[in-house]
């Protein structure tokens, strides 16, 4: 059978060796060998050397680019999201083959990507970049206060949703000026190599998008190339909160800003004014969309003491029905991490419900947890969800706001006004009334606080995320 080889992108050229299976380890690597659709799938590992050459073409190509005009800059987005429409089927299916994910995940993948390059198209020439020029004291002088972007940008996007997540992280920079090097995840290289590609397709000039990956043993020193490079004015990164830590350490080591997204502890209140039926449906839905493997995935839900026993019973109804949503874990180690949960969980005195799939880990209802429990804390990236009572929303609010993590959270009552006025209690990015804790839009911020991260992704606030102010005073 015939190798896939996936090469990096340096300044509009693919690398890669002519004989993949000649190289020496680190140099050539096998992205997750566990997925069987990866079996012939080789991926090419950047050394030190290739991530500077990736830094430095980005730099020169900076030059020029960071003075493109907005609507030339709108073109190439217009014509991004066009590509992705002409390939949708293509692209889901890489998807579902590179990650073990559902359709439905597949799908949300390639609409919700065209969304984001399609908010670019709207908002690039909308003044977002444009400056003020304010009134200030000094007589007979003028201020103008200009907004310029970075310079390169060194992105760093995960697996999980990987054309939402890859494409989010490189377009807001780029099209604010700035020029990136997307750093793929080494679980989906043929989906994240797919996006520098279809940039190139649209015709972005050479070294705006880079593309690099490495094998898990160069990492570090692949990181520390282009963090400490100084060409290198800012990092995003979107993942674990153990692997941001160390991003935000040697970032601040060099004195560089990070946008970081991490993990996620995402809890739903049910309040006894509630539609029951809905929010066990919603609150399903967001605990098992692609197996859990979501950073504003539902994994607490708090109910009223009141109708909990008939939430339960809707939840114990409808998890049968959320299986199809439940595929392959990404990998084995994730799967045992599922299992220590939840014998952590049964060990402490919860009780389980689980419904079997084919998966690596079948969906399961945590009922009675408690802060004792590593669930309690810890993200789980799979198909749990827990359970627990409380008596009045004061204990509701404090038990969601103990969590070190701020991401996402959900509330569901028939009265907008409660809803709205609880929700501003509580320590999340976003709060959604009704609905699921799964849920972002491309014209909304989106991001975390506590160890869920800081900074924004999402339209003009993901455009302000790049740019930075320059001000000028006009004497006579």
């Amino acid at each position: 059978m015939t190798s896939t080889v996936v090469p990096l992108i340096i300044h509009g050229v693919d690398f890669a060796p002519s004989d993949v299976l000649s190289e020496s380890p680190g140099t050539i690597f096998r992205p997750n060998p566990e997925n069987k659709a990866n079996r012939n799938v080789y991926a090419v590992g950047a050394t030190e050397a290739l991530c500077t050459q990736a830094i430095e073409s980005c730099a020169v190509a900076f030059t020029t680019w960071s003075n493109s005009k907005p609507f030339e800059r709108r073109r190439l987005f217009n014509r991004l999201a066009q590509l992705m429409r002409d390939e949708r089927e293509h692209i889901q299916t890489l998807i579902q083959q590179e990650i073990s994910c559902s359709a439905l995940w597949a799908e949300i993948n390639v609409l919700d990507s065209i969304a984001i390059a399609e908010d670019i198209v709207a908002t690039v020439t909308s003044g977002v970049l444009a400056g003020i020029a304010p009134i200030i004291r000094a007589p007979d002088a003028q201020a103008i206060v200009f907004k310029e972007p970075y310079g390169v940008i060194l992105a760093i996007a995960p697996w999980n949703a990987p054309l939402i997540l890859g494409l989010r992280a490189v377009a807001a920079a780029v099209a604010a000026g700035n020029t990136a090097v997307l750093k793929g995840s080494k679980l989906c290289p043929r989906t994240h190599h797919l996006i520098a590609k279809l940039f190139q397709q649209a015709g972005f000039p050479p070294g705006v998008l880079n593309f690099i990956q490495h094998s898990p043993e160069n990492a570090s020193t692949c990181f520390e190339a282009m963090i400490s490079h100084k060409a290198v004015r800012k990092c995003n990164f979107t993942g674990s909160t153990v692997v941001g830590r160390h991003v935000a350490q040697r970032a601040a080591f060099y004195l560089k800003p990070v946008t970081m997204e991490l993990g996620g502890k995402n809890f739903a209140i049910v309040l006894e004014d509630a539609d029951l039926a809905n929010a066990a449906h919603q609150v399903l839905a967001g605990a098992l969309l692609n197996s859990g493997q979501i950073c504003m995935s539902t994994d607490i839900v708090l109910v009223a003491r009141s109708v909990e026993q008939r939430f339960r019973e809707l939840l114990h109804q409808k998890l049968p029905n959320g299986v199809q949503q439940v595929t392959t874990l990404i990998n084995a180690k994730s799967a045992s991490k599922i299992d220590t949960l939840v014998a952590n969980a049964k060990d402490g005195g919860a009780a389980t419900r689980t419904v079997e799939s084919a998966s690596h880990a079948s969906p399961t209802i945590i009922d009675g947890i408690t802060s004792t429990m590593d669930f309690w804390s810890q993200e789980s990236f799979g198909p749990l969800l827990g359970l627990r009572a409380f008596d009045d929303e004061k204990e509701a609010v404090s038990l969601a706001n103990e969590s070190p993590y701020g991401l996402s959270g959900a509330i569901f009552s028939r009265n907008h006004m409660r809803a709205l006025k609880l929700a501003k209690t509580l320590h999340t990015g976003a709060v959604h009334v009704n609905s699921s804790t799964v849920h972002d839009e491309v014209s909304l911020p989106h991001g975390g606080r506590k160890y869920s991260g800081w900074g924004r992704f999402g339209s003009t606030f993901g455009f302000d995320e790049f740019l930075q102010t320059k001000t000028v005073i006009l004497h006579p």
